[in-house]
Order: structure tokens, then sequence, then C-alpha cells
């Protein structure tokens, strides 16, 4: 065993000491804390469960396959390669469908090969934007959104095109 196996009991326990001293009451914070983390849980819920539908009703309805097949030549402009055209559109949206896609696209390519190296790439370099979006948004007094998800979007698309091609060079 490593060192790593210690760093939570040690910080758990610091934590605990620091709280002694300071004569805060840890069981009363921790309940607080936990009552507040479900109320924003209930708060975020609706929002959340509108993009997975969404997103699972894109896939299943095939309009997903429909904007891969418009996208990829654009995408191809780019320099992102058509294999990960469906991830590029799909990780705005969903984190688990995306990590699913990366590991078909692992499977499919082998790790090393270009397009898994692009399609790691998207998946560490880019965020569910809509999620994080409707996890936010929906808590802040901010509901004029006209302009930051295209710039998300955008700058996503500018870091996965970055991102290939620097992965031609590795």
């Amino acid at each position: 065993m490593g060192f790593s196996v210690y760093i939570m009991p040690v910080l758990i326990l610091a934590l605990l000491i620091y709280a002694r001293v300071k004569k805060l009451e840890t069981y009363g914070t921790f309940v607080k804390g936990a009552k507040g983390a479900f109320d924003l849980v209930l708060g975020i819920f609706p929002f959340i469960a509108t993009i997975m539908i969404m997103v699972a009703l894109l896939r299943a309805s095939g309009i997903m396959d429909i904007l891969v097949s418009v996208m990829a030549p654009v995408f191809s402009l780019f320099g992102i390669p058509p294999e990960v055209c469906e991830l590029e559109l799909l990780r705005p949206f969903a984190g688990s469908g995306s990590y699913m896609l990366l590991s078909d696209i692992f499977q499919q390519y082998g790790p090393d090969s270009y397009v898994s190296r692009c399609a790691s790439v998207i998946m560490s370099t880019s965020e569910t934007i809509f999620y994080v979006s409707a996890v936010y948004f929906s808590q802040t007094s901010v509901k004029k959104l006209f302009y930051a998800i295209p710039l998300a979007l955008g700058l996503s698309l500018f870091g996965t095109t970055v991102a290939c091609f620097l992965c031609r060079f590795i």
C-alpha cells in the first residue's frame, strides 16, 4: 500500500481536530450542509431530467444519426475525425453517454489510435455545457443565456479543433 491510502483519513482527522480547536459543532454543521445539498438536488432535478430525456429522445428518434451525417463533413474541415463526430455532438449534453461512446471508440479503434486520442482529448477538454448551465443558472438570478451557451459551444469546438490538431503530432 502506498501513501495515498492515508490521505483521506488524515484529512478527516485534521478536519475533526480543527473543528474541536475552534469549538464547532461538527455533527450539526454536517447535517446543515446535507440539508442544503438536498434542497439543491430538489431545485435542479427538473432541469437535469429535461436534459437526460432530450438526449435519450435524440438518440432513439434517429435525429442524432442525421446530425452526425450532416456535421461529420463540417467537423472534418476543422480537422476533427468523423469517427468522433457523435461524441463531439453528445458531450455538451450528457457525460455518461459520452463515456459510453468513448469506450466504444476505444474498442473499435484501439486506445493508441489517432481517433482514440482525439476522443480522449474531447472528453478531457470539454464539458457537459447544457448540464452545467442547467445546474448553475437554475440557482442564480442570471436568466439571459443568449451569449453564454453559444460562446461555450464555440469555445468547446475551438478547443476540440486545437486538441485534434495537436494529436496528429503525438
